[in-house]
């Protein structure tokens, strides 16, 4: 039965990626998951850790932050492409989710300043996770940013963040009370890449929780993670800080109406 749940939630998700411009309503998903409404909200849920909408959002501004990089397309144009009415809703997700607006992602090449340690707030929090990163065979992780979100999804400000260099043991202290999702990202060298000289870059996930952390925890939570290629069934990051590189002499698309693109290489 869950082969046959997971292949439902599959067909979704894929048909989000190829209507992304379209009006896509909870009836139209769940007909193509051939369940009931109700039922399919469910299993969505349990396969994917967030809400139908919520994943089709995320997918949404992950595609017009690919847009941005990969387009000279204005910043109007992609929030109809993406299946936004409004540029104006469209901007303030944007920045609520990827940390910066629409046009300083393109002007920024997607590149911003790193995360930094949040402000000082005068209240002393006793809460601390640690944790082991491993990698799954064959990747080959670099730099990881591990983050605690309200969330299944990588968005916004993480409340408390760590940084190490590949996989190993890591600490975040000074946590809040509540109920958090640890998102760990990297980007590292493809399987096949470190022996011919290729330049690919393959992104990295890990996630754990919920983990609640009560206001007097002091000994801390200590569990595993594992860093593996993502899937499918994995929400996208939409901090812009998470993102793997665009390389240097990347390939750009002019959108022309009518979605035929041309392709032309940058630094060519």
């Amino acid at each position: 039965m869950d082969d046959v749940i997971e292949a439902a939630v599959e067909r979704v998700i894929r048909a989000m990626r190829e209507n992304l411009g379209e009006q896509i309503t909870m009836d139209d998903m769940a007909r193509t998951a051939m369940f009931s409404k109700f039922h399919f909200s469910r299993i969505f849920l349990r396969v994917t850790g967030i809400s139908p909408g919520r994943f089709l959002s995320a997918l949404r501004l992950q595609e017009a932050k690919h847009l941005l990089l990969t387009t000279s397309v204005a910043v109007a144009d992609i929030s109809h492409m993406v299946g936004y009415n409004s540029i104006g809703t469209f901007s303030s997700r944007f920045r609520a989710s990827v940390g910066v607006s629409p046009s300083e992602y393109r002007q920024y090449s997607g590149v911003v300043p790193p995360l930094t340690a949040p402000e000082p707030t005068g209240t002393a929090y006793p809460g601390v996770l640690r944790g082991h990163l491993w990698s799954t065979p064959g990747c080959r992780p670099g730099d990881v940013v591990v983050g605690l979100f309200p969330g299944r999804i990588a968005q916004g400000i993480p409340v408390r963040h760590a940084v190490r260099a590949g996989i190993g043991p890591f600490e975040i202290a000074d946590v809040p009370a509540g109920t958090w999702y640890v998102l760990a990202h990297s980007v590292g060298e493809t399987h096949d890449s470190a022996d011919d000289g290729d330049e690919r870059r393959q992104p990295y996930v890990a996630a754990f929780g919920p983990v609640e952390i009560a206001a007097d925890d002091v000994a801390g939570r200590d569990f595993d993670m594992w860093l593996r290629p993502p899937r499918i069934f994995d929400p996208p990051a939409l901090l812009a800080q998470l993102d793997h590189r665009v390389p240097a002499a990347s390939t750009t698309r002019a959108w022309v109406p009518g979605g035929v693109d041309q392709t032309t290489l940058s630094g060519a």
